[in-house]
């Protein structure tokens, strides 16, 4: 029995994921990639969109997608959430993986990042893995460069088994390659050869128990092999997008599967963390002869990662760095605060006597000066000023690799809370929201 409209997720994900064609032999292609290797800036110079996918939970891929062609073939670019991991641990992770498994995708461009591609390669594997016509676009070539890190396309496409290309999504002209090789891939069968992920022998073995019950409950829809593994891990997210079907003698093979791994010592505790590792190190043996970087800047990042994700150092820098942020925003955005409301009441002033000047109603005036105006004075003068410093401060640390190493440090605390630790943003946002509408609450008690 193969994949169904009724027995799976295809049916919520063509209400999440409505793909908008200007022709029916349009192709539509997945842009995945981690957060901040600029997947939207590709996305936005093929199609000429000024689109922006955000990285937090409800935000859908529905909104960013655009078409661009190739001679008469026509394209639907499809910006999916960035993430670091197919294995739906975060809600824009479940996203991103949903469309690739139930989208209709016909083919992925994973865009990595030149400067740690072995990093990248993490997802660029989970999706080979789900997307057989995949193709891999090792952007930021140019920053590589100056951080002298070399890097042999035609070594990393021998070691992946699928098309690589190389561009700076900034410039235009270096995406035509990207766009050709895209037309082959598209235009032929999925590549032979591709590289399959490989893990450790127990995982293996339960695999290939479960495997061939996949393979005849669901077909070719999706890879079994891929699939049986989420059904080891008791991955519940992708149970209830595939509408929950679960034969008895599927859930026997898994049972056999997962018995398996109990006689290895393997616990569903410690699954997911194997199989992360074995990623890790598919990663490390692709990367391996095809990156070549400079002792200085692996000195350096592995320096940066020891003393801001140490367990004895870790949280007090973060704590310390983030009360600094805080400090600024909210005792600095008193000045340009203050300077601003003196200016808008001061506007506020001139509206009145111009409002006298024509013999307005006392009851209008009071109504558009005292009313409407003065309560928009309030809440720009007080809210505008540390939206306007939080930001940028925030884009400094993002910019400088520690926001990332702010979301490992606080990933674990915030599992047990049911979030995930890229929410540090949000959470400190919200802090600074609640310290402006508090500041808010006593100037309207003063007046």
């Amino acid at each position: 029995m193969g994949l169904t409209a009724g027995s799976t997720g295809f049916a919520v994900s063509e209400a999440a994921f409505e793909i908008h064609k200007k022709n029916e032999r349009d192709r539509v292609i997945a842009i995945a990639g981690n957060p901040n290797v600029g997947k939207s800036t590709l996305f936005n110079n093929l199609t000429g969109l000024h689109q922006h996918t955000g990285n937090w939970p409800g935000k859908t891929v529905s909104s960013a997608q655009g078409c661009c062609s190739v001679g008469e073939q026509g394209y639907v670019l499809v910006d999916i959430p960035g993430t670091y991991s197919l294995m739906a641990h975060s809600a824009e992770e479940e996203v991103a993986r949903n469309f690739i498994c139930f989208g209709g995708a016909e083919a992925a461009v994973v865009v990595c990042d030149a400067t740690c591609l072995q990093r990248s390669m993490n997802l660029a594997l989970q999706v080979m893995e789900i997307c057989p016509k995949t193709l891999v676009c090792v952007n930021l070539m140019d920053e590589a460069r100056r951080r002298k890190i070399k890097i042999d396309l035609k070594r990393l496409e021998e070691n992946l088994g699928v098309p690589v290309v190389g561009t700076q999504a900034r410039k235009k002209r270096s995406l035509g390659e990207l766009m050709g090789r895209l037309e082959e891939l598209c235009a032929s069968p999925p590549p032979k050869s591709p590289r399959r992920l490989r893990y450790t022998k127990p995982i293996e073995e339960a695999i290939s128990a479960l495997e061939p019950s996949v393979r005849g409950h669901f077909g070719g829809e999706i890879n079994p092999r891929w699939l049986a593994l989420r059904l080891l891990e008791n991955d519940s997210s992708l149970t209830e997008e595939m509408g929950g079907y679960l034969s008895a003698d599927l859930t026997e093979a898994t049972e056999r599967g997962k018995n398996i791994l109990a006689e290895a010592g393997i616990t569903a505790d410690c699954l997911k963390d194997r199989i992360v590792s074995c990623i890790m190190l598919n990663a490390e043996e692709v990367c391996d002869g095809a990156v070549e970087s400079s002792p200085e800047s692996c000195r350096c990042d592995r320096f940066a990662d020891r003393i801001f994700t140490s367990r004895s150092l870790g949280y007090p820098i973060m704590l310390l760095l983030l009360m600094v942020v805080f400090w600024i925003t909210i005792v600095g955005s008193n000045y340009p605060s203050g300077w601003l409301s003196t200016a808008l009441f001061a506007l506020g002033d001139r509206l009145r006597d111009l409002l006298e000047l024509i013999n307005a109603p006392p009851w209008l005036t009071g109504l558009l000066t005292d009313g409407v105006y003065r309560v928009l004075a309030w809440v720009v003068s007080v809210m505008l000023p540390p939206m306007a410093i939080f930001f940028p401060l925030f884009t400094l640390l993002e910019d400088s690799g520690y926001l990332p190493r702010v979301a490992y440090n606080l990933d674990k605390p915030f599992h047990k809370c049911s979030a995930c630790g890229k929410q540090a943003l949000t959470m400190c946002m919200g802090y600074i929201i609640l310290q402006s509408l508090h500041t808010l609450k006593k100037c309207y008690e003063f007046i």
